[in-house]
């Protein structure tokens, strides 16, 4: 089990735009999902709620101080990060920080490494965007095109 973060930044560290995803690229979305599939994805509220529906064959954690969150299968909705870390050694699978911001850096002492798709274009109005030295500690380790002129890299921390 390991805890990855996982994220899509435009050119300039863009991750949403009136909280959603500002751009559409379906090798993006389908290596999302062969990636996460049949593991633990946590997310925020605000993530959660930019989603049409939860999240198929995986575990949907959200993150939430208050928001009520449908009870569904598949679905905990939890108050905070030690409450998800705490499920951690009771999980056989991988768990993947999806986001938004507050999220990866909430968790980002945990992430034992980044997947990070790299988008070919600069947002504009993008309003949301990774923190600068996210990746501050990490070394790349393979990078990989995903076609629609995507590159996927994957970090591990530095040791």
């Amino acid at each position: 089990m390991a805890i990855i973060g996982i994220v899509a930044v435009d050119r300039n560290g863009a991750i949403g735009k009136g909280g959603r995803l500002p751009w559409h690229y379906s090798a993006d979305l389908k290596f999302f999902k062969e990636t996460t599939t049949e593991n633990v994805c946590v997310m925020g509220r605000r993530t959660w709620e930019s989603l049409p529906k939860p999240l198929p064959n995986r575990l949907n954690v959200v993150l939430t101080r208050g928001a009520q969150i449908a009870e569904q299968p598949g679905v905990v909705a939890l108050g905070d990060k030690q409450s998800a870390l705490s499920l951690a050694p009771y999980l056989s699978r991988d768990v993947f920080v999806i986001g938004g911001r507050q999220i990866f850096e909430a968790f980002a002492p945990e992430i034992e490494c980044w997947i990070v798709t790299e988008v070919p274009l600069a947002v504009e109005g993008a309003d949301t965007f990774m923190p600068t030295d996210f990746l501050r500690g990490f070394a790349p380790r393979e990078s990989r095109l995903l076609g629609d002129g995507l590159t996927v890299t994957f970090y591990e921390r530095s040791r």
